[in-house]
């Protein structure tokens, strides 16, 4: 093995454990990974400065921007509330979300649909006395299965098309993968519909008056100067005996003190930490005993709102202690309680550093859904807005000239860049669309991602590497020929997918996907194609794919929910691709 094996081996393994662990942002793992390489003079600084330029990484921007401004003018609200009627049973509305989300996702970014859709089916489940976790995995499911059916579908799709054109291979059309993706994500409708949704746990207690077990969050209080609980006991001032609460700690002049005896003495500044549900804990601060919230939850608002918000994968206040977020100033909205699933929370709320999937409840000042419509920061889950307010001129217009541009690019009439371009000029001068509102729909974070991964697949194949593993692939499934070669390229570029960002899954096996494709002689089409569908089918892990960790706290799941679910479906899902493509170009 040479020295230059040696580095790729270490600089995957950083990237991986990086990416795992969260130590470092997903794109400054991948600048640290890229830096190695260039370094080490494995990729020149052209390489890795190359995926800046590529036209395909630059349409995920495009697409990002041309996404947003569509969500923005609610025409695809007002279409799924015609589709997601409140009258229907649970198996009518399973299915009709399924197949909406799936077909809608193959034309838009899955995470901004999840998005839009979260609120909407989490409050339907509630009316109709439903679990959400009957319903949310189906719609993870949905989004990433429709995402798949074509080129735009997906950010995944994208950078593969991006790495193929890097490599000097023909660029993937639109509906390449179409052949594939449609008939795996019918499959996958037909599981959940006819066999996975029997596997959906139910966070229920139908003996209960709610009919549902609540989610608990952790809440700080503060025992003012002037509190009528000063100098009695626990017991006493009647804490221990809250509704829906229970008082954890109590941090007394620094000092945590836990579990609290009954005869603990209650003093001004004492920090009371309770964990609850959330009508509980709206009692609490709506009460009058003598406590109040730390100050950076207070806002000086009439009119306030309680509100849930889930935050995104890629958030800006990920690695953020709650009291450095300046969240009052940001959203006019204060972080009141924090839950996270599966984990016990203690201490203050401002010392919890926020991670990806963490429940927020927030008060909320009258100026929250306004700023709350500009970021990507957290998703909006307890409160439904009006979506029937529209201008539905503007956004059919918004809508069908996305259409137009599709077929465009479908018939190659105009490339997919030249025609988003277009589009997004086209919305500027009709004023549909702001410069200041182009430039929010803007994620550096996925750009930069997407860019760096095309130098880590260059240095893959510029060291060799991607060759020996090929070989290595080759001896293996000789035997089988050329489906077992494709099928092990799937598999690893899955099992990756299932830990890791699907983008470095990509990153990764793409290079040895076409290793494999030129020692068997064949065409490398399919091998990419399988990199693609790979990377993108997450099921069985909450962490692989940003619309399950969106879902994941939500539905109030536990991981072996979506391993019990996810397995079936992603071996079928994995069967369909692979013999479909070994059929289809063999």
């Amino acid at each position: 093995m040479c020295f230059n094996h040696l580095i790729i081996i270490f600089t995957l393994f950083f990237l991986l454990w990086g990416l795992y662990s969260e130590k470092f942002h997903p794109a400054a793992t991948f600048l640290i990974a890229v830096s190695l390489l260039n370094v080490f003079n494995i990729i020149t600084p052209q390489e890795t400065l190359s995926g800046f330029s590529n036209p395909s990484i630059a349409s995920i921007l495009l697409l990002l921007i041309v996404s947003n401004v569509i969500q923005k003018t609610g025409v695809i609200n007002f279409y799924f509330s015609k589709i997601l009627g409140e009258n229907l049973s649970y198996k009518s509305f399973l299915g009709r979300m399924f197949l909406s989300t799936s077909t809608i996702s193959a034309f838009f970014n899955n995470t901004p649909i999840v998005a839009m859709l979260l609120p909407y089916v989490y409050q339907w489940s509630k009316k109709k006395s439903i679990s959400p976790s009957k319903l949310l995995i189906p719609l993870s499911y949905a989004s990433i299965l429709g995402g798949t059916i074509t080129l735009i579908g997906t950010s995944t799709n994208l950078v593969v098309n991006g790495l193929a054109i890097e490599k000097g291979l023909n660029p993937l059309s639109i509906f390449d993968f179409a052949y594939i993706g449609i008939p795996a994500t019918l499959v996958g409708f037909l599981y959940i519909y006819l066999f996975g949704y029997k596997l959906l746990p139910d966070r229920e207690d139908p003996i209960k008056t709610f009919l549902e077990r609540k989610k608990e969050y952790i809440v700080e209080t503060i025992v003012r100067d002037n509190s009528r609980l000063i100098g009695k006991s626990i017991k006493e001032a009647k804490l221990r005996n809250l509704k829906g609460l229970f008082l954890a700690e109590i941090i007394k002049r620094g000092k945590v003190i836990s579990p609290v005896s009954p005869e603990e003495i209650i003093e001004s500044g004492d920090i009371l930490i309770f964990v609850g549900q959330t009508e509980a804990i709206t009692d609490l601060i709506s009460s009058n005993i003598g406590i109040s919230l730390p100050n950076y939850c207070n806002i000086n608002d009439e009119r306030m709102n309680i509100v849930e918000i889930v935050i995104s994968n890629n958030s800006s206040l990920i690695n953020k202690k709650i009291k450095e977020t300046d969240f009052r100033a940001k959203y006019d909205a204060a972080i009141l309680a924090i839950h996270r699933n599966g984990e016990k929370l203690k201490g203050k709320i401002g010392e919890i550093i926020l991670k990806p999937g963490d429940l927020l409840l927030l008060l909320a000042g009258k100026d929250f859904w306004k700023r709350a419509e500009d970021t990507t920061d957290f998703y909006v889950i307890s409160k439904v807005k009006e979506i029937f307010n529209i201008d539905r001129k503007k956004g059919n217009f918004v809508f069908l000239s996305f259409l137009i541009l599709i077929f465009f690019s479908a018939f190659n009439i105009i490339p997919l860049f030249t025609g988003l371009l277009l589009i997004i000029t086209l919305f500027i001068l009709t004023k549909v669309a702001t410069y200041s509102e182009i430039k929010k729909g803007l994620d550096l974070n996925l750009a930069i991602i997407a860019a760096l991964a095309v130098g880590i697949g260059k240095g893959i194949i510029n060291s060799g590497f991607s060759d020996t593993i090929a070989k290595g692939i080759q001896e293996v499934f000789s035997p089988i020929g050329i489906i077992g070669s494709l099928a092990a390229v799937y598999v690893i570029t899955n099992l990756l997918t299932e830990f890791v960002t699907n983008v470095a899954a990509a990153s990764i096996t793409f290079p040895i996907a076409v290793s494999s494709a030129s020692l068997l002689s064949v065409n490398p089409k399919p091998f990419i194609l399988a990199v693609a569908f790979g990377a993108s089918a997450s099921f069985i892990t909450p962490i692989g794919y940003q619309t399950n960790l969106m879902v994941y706290s939500v539905g109030n799941y536990k991981f072996g929910d979506f391993l019990k679910i996810g397995i079936p479906i992603s071996i079928v899902y994995g069967l369909v691709c692979i013999i479909g493509l070994y059929f289809l170009y063999f």
